[in-house]
């Protein structure tokens, strides 16, 4: 069965930091490209950032840029999204996603997904 089980995301003041993860398992994670994707209330589900299976990261949001960083950890089957400088602006529920194929920040391209995780940012 896969699984990809996001955490890390809460309540948070703007300018601080979280970093969420995403483990997943029940396929072969070291081939796939995982993308992280937000969704604001009212909004469609954008996508942020992805690191594909050879490690290159690409961001999606121009907002995100220089805040935001993704890595992976092959050995323990996660993927990272580091949060910092958060703004109000970033609130949403994140969700983790994987497919056997190169980067892209558009949701249909994925094939697993998680049940997402809810960031929260006070102004």
């Amino acid at each position: 069965e896969v699984q990809l089980v996001e955490s890390g995301g809460g309540l948070v003041q703007a300018g601080g930091s979280l970093r969420l993860s995403c483990a997943a398992s029940g396929f072969t994670f070291r081939d796939a490209s995982i993308g992280w994707f937000r969704q604001a209330p009212g909004k469609e589900r954008e996508g942020v950032s992805c690191i594909s299976s050879r490690g290159g990261s690409f961001d999606f949001v121009d907002s995100v840029k220089g805040r935001f960083t993704i890595s992976r950890d092959n050995a323990k089957n996660t993927v990272y999204l580091q949060m910092n400088s958060l703004k109000p602006e970033d609130t949403a529920v994140y969700y983790c996603a994987a497919h056997y194929d190169g980067c892209g920040g558009n949701p249909s391209f994925y094939t697993f997904w998680g049940q997402g995780t809810q960031v929260t940012v006070s102004s």
